[in-house]
C-alpha cells in the first residue's frame, strides 16, 4: 500500500500562520499579478510580524527555494521577475 508523503513547505504556502495566500497565486504566468496578490494577503494580514514587504518577499523566496530543482526553468523566471515587481510596488527600488 502506498502512501501519500506530506511536504511541511505545501502546507505551509497553504496554511502560512502568517499570510492567507490567494488560491493558485504562485502558478500565474503573470509576475505583477503574482507580486499584487503577495501586496494584498499581506497588507491584509493581522498575524505578519514584519512589514508588509517584508512578509511577501519572504514568501515568494519561501516557495522559490522549496520548490528548489522541481521548478521549470520558466516558472523561475517568471518568480524571480515577481521580486521585481514586488520591489516596485512597494517603492523599494
Amino acid at each position: 500500500m502506498a502512501t501519500k508523503k506530506k511536504y511541511w513547505s505545501k502546507e505551509v504556502t497553504e496554511k502560512s500562520n502568517a499570510l492567507d495566500l490567494e488560491e493558485g497565486v504562485f502558478i500565474s504566468g503573470d509576475p505583477h499579478q503574482i507580486a499584487l496578490s503577495l501586496k494584498r494577503s499581506a497588507e491584509k494580514s493581522s498575524r505578519k510580524k514584519a512589514h508588509p514587504f517584508q512578509s511577501a518577499m519572504s514568501m515568494l523566496n519561501f516557495y522559490i527555494n522549496r520548490a528548489g530543482k522541481g521548478l521549470p526553468a520558466s516558472q523561475k523566471k517568471t518568480l524571480n521577475q515577481a521580486k521585481v515587481e514586488l520591489r516596485k510596488l512597494f517603492s523599494k527600488m
